[in-house]
């Protein structure tokens, strides 16, 4: 697929076929998790971008405003979008970092936001079973925490500790028109 053409040269990706989903929240809200099974329903054709995986894997790099991952993201989103991927981005994505970058991403191909919004709590005991639980603790999620950190103008629908992963999945699924087309 190619992109699509349009009165404005922001627009990204197809508006017919490609989607963006953004799933944001603090750490261990299930936002990995649900990325994942996402891809797993979904099939070929549905490109996972993380945070964490741009962040830290690919640059190495202090989560702040104006870093180099800030575009680098915007960078890649767009270009999925436009080669007729669908795009799952995930990550914490704080406003005070990622808002602006996340703002234009979503204006430019009317995306599906949704926010994660977990008891801290929970995401201790969720951090607990996941297979970086040795890497950081309580201390760092603290300082990481932000309680409904959301982006501007009401664009987040809201998940909460009540949805299941299958809950979300589907919903979000439902949400975006990828329900019925399923490409494993």
């Amino acid at each position: 697929m190619t992109s699509w053409t349009s009165d404005d040269p922001g627009r990204t990706g197809s508006p017919s076929s490609s989607r963006l989903i953004v799933l944001r929240g603090n750490s261990a809200s299930g936002k990995s998790t649900v990325a994942r099974s996402l891809r797993a329903r979904y099939g070929r054709g549905l490109a996972i971008i993380s945070q964490d995986v741009v962040r830290r894997d690919v640059l190495k790099e202090k989560d702040r405003p104006g870093a180099v991952n800030v575009g680098l993201i915007d960078l890649m989103v767009r270009h999925c979008l436009a080669g007729g991927f669908h795009v799952v981005l995930e990550g914490i994505f704080h406003v005070a970092h990622y808002g602006e970058m996340l703002t234009r991403l979503v204006r430019d191909h009317r995306g599906h936001c949704y926010y994660f919004d977990i008891p801290f709590e929970t995401t201790l005991e969720r951090h607990a079973t996941e297979p970086v639980a040795d890497a950081f603790g309580e201390a760092e999620m603290r300082r990481w925490w932000r309680p409904r950190d959301l982006l501007p103008g009401g664009v987040e629908e809201i998940i909460d500790e009540h949805n299941s992963v299958e809950q979300s999945m589907t919903r979000i699924l439902d949400d975006c028109g990828l329900a019925t087309q399923v490409h494993v």
